[in-house]
């Protein structure tokens, strides 16, 4: 099968299935790269590219060299119940990118705020922002492709989400995940530079997570907000643009 933009994502969309379903757990181990590619019909590297960001993402654990210890190992599974429901109606149905975006306005700013909030009122200690950092270290590692920043990005905000407490905005914002990706994938084919737009966006983030720190939060409402729809404007998406209707394979993908 030839390969395309999509081939990992199909690895990724049904790894993330089997672990949904139960198929997979925890302490499981992935078949071997070549037979993942002979079952999905991709080539090795996709099924490489997939393995990567499964591992950056905290679902996997890889091991080189040969031998009952080498491959890939699950470490946790992804958020399940209204999760799994609502990536199922994106991929079905397709958002809007503009209904998508407002969205998101509305949750994580709403997020950052709480999290502040709690931060200025020194009950800091039940709140865990441990994970939000060691994802921007990640991020700033050298040599991550786009989709590979894109994911850990992602896993970011949802990250803040998950530190709030507040497991239906975690839920939501989790089952938003697929349509989130694609219309932030499709942006990225339109910048004149993926290396200015993704260093502005590692500044922006380190601020949105000092601002939390600082118990600011007027100034990490305000912070999150100028992210998401500065990201947006730049990309110079329309709601209607022909790239972000999900084609048949894709939505075949999402529904691995």
């Amino acid at each position: 099968m030839a390969e395309d933009r999509r081939a990992w994502r199909l690895v990724l969309e049904s790894v993330e299935g089997d672990l949904l379903s139960g198929r997979l757990s925890p302490g499981d181990r992935l078949p071997p790269e070549r037979t993942l590619a002979a079952d999905l019909g991709v080539g090795r590297s996709s099924v490489r590219e997939a393995l990567r960001v499964l591992e950056v993402l905290g679902l996997v654990r890889t091991a080189v060299g040969s031998g009952p210890n080498s491959g890939a190992v699950i470490v946790s599974r992804p958020s399940g119940g209204m999760s799994a429901l609502l990536r199922l109606q994106v991929a079905a149905h397709g958002f809007a990118v503009e209904d998508i975006v407002k969205t998101r306005l509305t949750l994580e700013t709403a997020v950052v705020a709480d999290l502040a909030d709690t931060v200025q009122e020194g009950a800091s200690p039940t709140i865990d922002l441990a994970p939000a950092r060691d994802l921007l270290a990640a991020m700033e590692a050298p040599g991550l492709t786009d989709a590979e920043f894109l994911a850990l990005d992602q896993r970011f905000h949802l990250a803040l989400a998950e530190a709030s407490g507040n497991q239906v905005i975690v839920a939501t914002m989790a089952g938003l995940r697929d349509s989130i990706e694609h219309y932030v994938r499709v942006g990225a084919r339109q910048l004149p530079s993926w290396a200015d737009t993704s260093a502005r966006l590692m500044r922006e983030h380190r601020d949105i997570l000092a601002a939390v720190e600082r118990g600011d939060a007027p100034a990490a409402r305000t912070t999150v907000r100028e992210h998401i729809s500065g990201y947006y404007a730049e990309t110079n998406l329309s709601p209607r643009s022909p790239e972000l209707t999900p084609d048949r394979t894709e939505t075949s993908a999402d529904l691995s």
